[in-house]
């Protein structure tokens, strides 16, 4: 195939992404990340336990809004992505994953793949699982390599006929102190203002949880 000036050949699987869905399937919503301890010393809250219920609750909504913020599973979560027709074309077949994580070593053990499969020709269509030989986990690229190509009998018909699940695992990052005091602003933040609304104008604080968080947010290009 010729390259046309200002487009890359199979352009449409790195453009930048080509899932069409992503759905969340599983998400740890009751370990803590900050401690009890480290609460009430933010807030200054010495010996009291009469509001460790709700300082809880809070802790878990702070901890999701951090990991959604920088794309980092702080505990482990589960995806489902799909792919349409238009991703299949290239061989092998690139499948992009829209969350990924990384651990300390330059190798997988951040992302782990635990299914790829895809809806065959039959009728009705039938989701047929891939095994571990017909695709691997490219952690230079984030994603999922097919290098056999494309499932001879996958459906045509189907929106969306590829589908990976994987799991993100914790990120090192989210263990910085840095991360963590960021945390904590934001803990302060909803414990002090426990309304939607105000009569005051509130403003951000230099050196805040934006200012703290933005440096480990990842560019995407």
């Amino acid at each position: 195939m010729a390259d046309t000036l200002g487009q890359v050949p199979y352009a449409a699987t790195r453009n930048p992404f080509n899932y069409t869905k992503v759905e969340q399937i599983a998400r740890d919503l009751t370990t803590n990340w900050l401690t009890l301890d480290e609460i009430t010393n933010q807030l200054n809250l010495f010996g009291d336990e009469s509001q460790d219920g709700y300082l809880e609750g809070l802790e878990v909504a702070v901890r999701m809004h951090i990991e959604d913020y920088l794309g980092m599973s702080i505990f482990p979560t589960s995806y489902r992505v799909y792919y349409n027709v238009n991703s299949i074309y290239a061989s092998p077949v690139c499948l992009d994953l829209p969350e990924v994580s990384y651990t300390d070593k330059f190798n997988s053990g951040g992302t782990v793949i635990t299914k790829v499969a895809y809806y065959n020709g039959n009728s009705p269509s039938v989701l047929v699982t891939l095994t571990t030989n017909d695709y691997y986990y490219d952690v230079t690229g984030n994603k999922v390599i097919l290098p056999n190509g494309t499932p001879s009998n996958i459906s045509m018909n189907r929106t969306s006929p590829l589908v990976v699940e994987y799991t993100q695992n914790p990120n090192f990052l989210q263990a910085y102190p840095v991360i963590k005091q960021a945390g904590l602003l934001l803990l302060t933040h909803l414990y002090n203002n426990r309304a939607e609304t105000t009569l005051t104008k509130l403003q951000n604080i230099p050196y805040g949880v934006d200012a703290l968080l933005r440096p480990y947010k990842p560019l995407v290009m």
